[in-house]
């Protein structure tokens, strides 16, 4: 018998050539490829676990999205896993995981579906020459079509994520969303780079010709990919980097943005960065066509499309620069209390880093509610976090201060009432504010203050109607929106008490 074929280090034509040759997809009218990911059209935290192992168990916080699995599980999957790839065609892949010449993770990513390796040729960092590092090499399995058996493999479903820090491996079993991928590497590296005293953070960046780095915290769905994609400015990468003392520099070399409502006018650089190499997935097309419609949601709220940076013409040629003038948390606050900006301090920068509040919209999570909830999500990224939050709060903190930062929160969300009361921010006016962020406009400026939800917010910004700025004259009724804001600074501060914070912190927070 003949030993199956084994591809490796393919460029992108290459997979896309064989990704349709195996019918693993189609091309749309751009010349992207066309994908589904079956059921799961988003991450599946239920089936994610990490090796419950001496070397690394005091520092994990362990819990509802770390939770532990046993060491021989994860052996027994793993030989099941290689056994199963030995008998099939796979994609290999050596790429690199982080920019910076002293903090890249190298890996080998096995495939069994050539557009798989594609979305790690375009997420990954793809070096001239793979080095091995004092890191050692991560090794990643994936087997999108592999079925565990619950009773026998002792997962949770048919599918699984499993992390194992002692030896250095990626089991990603029966999970065809290729989000996965990236995101179990970004919990590597986020409980890898706090020991070197590095700042892993779920953001996007970019930064202007004067070389001002700009940050943009949020979760999915909040503007990061989308604000961080900005015309006049040159884009670092739109979701997962590092800052260390000197640099922030991007843990990928693509972009991961989602495609719900997508349009040129909106979103320029994302539409035209959707071209032959890219990836769609879990978008319809129009009937009987090859044209894909991004207002059709009957899929999934949560399309999406891969394409490296190379296809964006205003980037950032070093995947890296220097340390922020400017950090932006973006929120999307369904309740339309929140002002579409506010200054803070960094005592409620803490705060607000800590409490990580926005609503998913469009979830990314497998069995989370369809449409608008309100959530916290700590640091921004919970889901991604191995490490206690305090310790991300701490090195974030540091960063700020020692390198003199300012921090922003700005509101994506709703404005004018709550859900279908109120409307969400023009994404013009959005747009407008963090121009004046990064052109310095909010330095100084004259504010006023918002009482129950412990903010100050300008006065006057330029290009947006000054009835925005304060969400209470933008209510039909005050006394609603008093008790609405009340309601919300209720669950900041439940929130908040898990964690302890001290009272500086408290004290920068909503007040009730």
């Amino acid at each position: 018998m003949n030993n199956p074929l084994v591809h490796i280090d393919l460029g992108a034509n290459e997979l896309i050539n064989l990704a349709l040759k195996r019918d693993e997809g189609t091309l749309i009218t751009s010349g992207a490829l066309l994908t589904s990911t079956g059921k799961r059209c988003g991450r599946s935290p239920n089936d994610r676990f990490i090796v419950n192992e001496p070397t690394t168990s005091a520092s994990i916080d362990w819990g509802d999205v770390n939770r532990p699995i046993a060491g021989s599980i994860f052996d027994s999957l793993w030989e099941k896993i290689s056994n199963y790839l030995g008998l099939r065609e796979t994609f290999v892949s050596h790429l690199h995981v982080g920019q910076d010449a002293n903090y890249y993770i190298p890996v080998k990513l096995t495939t069994e579906t050539a557009w798989h390796s594609l979305f790690g040729y375009n997420m990954f960092i793809r070096p001239d020459i793979f080095n091995v590092n004092d890191r050692g090499v991560w090794e990643i399995l994936h087997a999108a079509d592999f079925v565990c058996d619950p009773r026998k493999d002792e997962t949770n479903s048919e599918a699984t994520v499993m992390i194992n820090f002692a030896l250095r491996r990626v089991l990603i079993a029966g999970m065809k969303y290729a989000g996965e991928l990236k995101k179990a590497m970004f919990s590597v590296q986020n409980y890898l780079l706090p020991l070197e005293n590095v700042m892993p953070m779920h953001c996007a960046a970019n930064v202007g010709d004067n070389g001002d780095t700009a940050l943009f915290f949020g979760l999915s769905g909040t503007g990061k990919t989308t604000l961080s994609a900005d015309p006049d400015r040159y884009l670092i990468g739109d979701d997962e980097h590092g800052w260390a003392p000197g640099s922030v520099f991007n843990l990928e070399g693509g972009c991961y943005a989602k495609t719900i409502n997508l349009s040129a006018e909106n979103e320029p650089i994302i539409w035209n960065a959707i071209k032959s190499g890219a990836i769609v997935e879990n978008v319809s097309t129009e009937k009987g066509g090859m044209k894909p419609d991004f207002s059709d949601l009957s899929i999934t709220e949560n399309g999406r499309c891969s394409y490296p940076l190379d296809h964006i013409q205003k980037r950032c040629i070093a995947n890296q620069a220097g340390e922020p003038k400017n950090v932006i948390f973006l929120t999307c606050d369904v309740s339309g209390v929140l002002p579409p900006v506010s200054v803070l301090s960094k005592e409620a920068a803490a705060f607000h880093f800590l409490s990580g509040y926005t609503a998913k919209v469009g979830s990314t999570e497998l069995g989370a509610a369809a449409g608008i909830n309100p959530t916290f999500s700590t640091c921004f990224g919970a889901p991604f976090m191995p490490r206690r939050a305090g310790i991300y709060a701490k090195l974030l903190m540091d960063r700020i201060e020692e390198f003199g930062s300012s921090v922003y929160l700005v509101n994506t969300g709703w404005t004018g009432g709550s859900g279908d009361d109120g409307k969400r921010f023009p994404i013009p006016v959005t747009r407008a504010i963090i121009t004046a962020i990064t052109q310095g406009q909010l330095q100084d400026c004259k504010m006023e203050h918002l009482d129950t939800l412990n903010l100050d917010i300008p006065l006057k910004i330029d290009g947006v109607d000054s009835s925005y700025l304060n969400p209470r004259s933008n209510w039909k009724s005050v006394d609603a929106y008093d008790h609405q804001a009340k309601k919300l600074a209720k669950l900041f501060v439940e929130n908040i008490a898990d964690f302890n914070p001290s009272e500086d912190i408290l004290a920068a927070g909503p007040q009730i």
